[in-house]
C-alpha cells in the first residue's frame, strides 16, 4: 500500500515515579500521496508524539508505522535505513532543530541528496544566498524556518510531517513555506500537518482528524 501509515500505535511513557502514562492508545492514520491531513486537537493529546513515531524518531510501545510498504524503524540505527530520508519533518522551534554551529548552507546540505536540486530548493523557500553563511543566531526564527523547510525537502523525502511549523512565523513567511508545501504535495508528496491554528489548517488540508 502506498502512504505513510500509523496502524494501532501506542505509545507509553514511565513517569520518574513509576506510573506508566499512554499518550497514544491504538491510534491509526494514513497520510497518501498527494494530499495534506491535518492534525488538531488539544495540547496534551500526543499529537506531536504521533509525528514523531511516524517520522522514525519514536519508537511505539505497540503497533507500527509503514511507509510504502516498508516499515519505519528508529531512522537514528541501522535499523531505520531503508526509510532514512523518506519522512522529513519540519519542527516548530528552529532553534531547537537546527545546530547554532553550522551555517545555513551546512544546515541545509547535511542530509540532503546528492541529486537534490538546492538552487530549486532555496528558490521554493525563498531563501536568499546572502543568508546561507550565516549562523542561527545571526538571522530571525522566519529565515531559519525557511533553512529547517530547505533541509527537509533537500532529503526529497515521499512525506513530510509540519508539526506546528508556523506557530513562530510572520504571515508572510506562513504563506511561503505553504507554497512550498502545496508544490511538494502537487508533485506527488503526502503531508501530515499539526496545528493549532485551526483556519490554516481548514484552508489547506484534504482530510481533517482530530487527537
Amino acid at each position: 500500500m502506498q502512504g505513510l501509515v500509523a496502524s494501532d500505535v501506542v505509545v507509553e511513557f514511565r513517569r520518574p515515579g513509576g506510573q506508566e502514562v499512554r499518550i497514544l492508545d491504538r491510534i491509526d492514520l494514513i497520510i497518501p500521496p498527494g494530499k495534506i491531513v491535518g492534525l488538531t486537537g488539544p495540547s496534551g493529546r500526543g499529537k506531536t508524539t504521533l509525528g514523531r513515531v511516524m517520522a522514525g524518531l519514536v519508537v511505539p510501545t505497540a503497533g507500527r508505522v509503514i511507509c510504502n510498504g516498508i516499515e519505519v524503524k528508529n531512522v537514528r540505527t541501522r535499523s531505520g535505513a531503508a526509510t532514512r530520508g523518506k519522512i522529513g519533518m519540519v519542527f516548530q522551534s528552529p532553534r531547537r532543530s537546527c545546530d547554532p554551529r553550522l551555517t545555513l548552507k551546512k544546515t541545509i546540505m547535511q542530509t540532503a541528496r546528492p541529486d537534490a536540486d538546492i538552487e530549486a530548493i532555496l528558490a521554493r523557500v525563498v531563501l536568499t544566498p546572502d543568508l546561507l553563511n550565516r549562523y542561527p543566531g545571526q538571522v530571525s526564527d522566519g529565515q531559519l524556518q525557511r533553512a529547517a523547510m530547505a533541509r527537509a525537502l533537500a532529503t526529497k523525502p515521499d512525506f513530510m510531517i509540519l508539526d506546528e511549523m508556523s506557530s513562530m512565523l510572520d504571515p508572510a513567511t506562513t504563506a511561503t513555506l505553504m507554497d512550498a508545501v502545496k508544490q511538494f504535495v502537487n508533485q506527488g508528496g503526502g503531508v501530515l500537518m499539526i496545528s493549532h491554528d485551526h483556519e490554516l489548517v481548514d484552508a489547506v488540508s484534504d482530510e481533517l482528524r482530530q487527537l
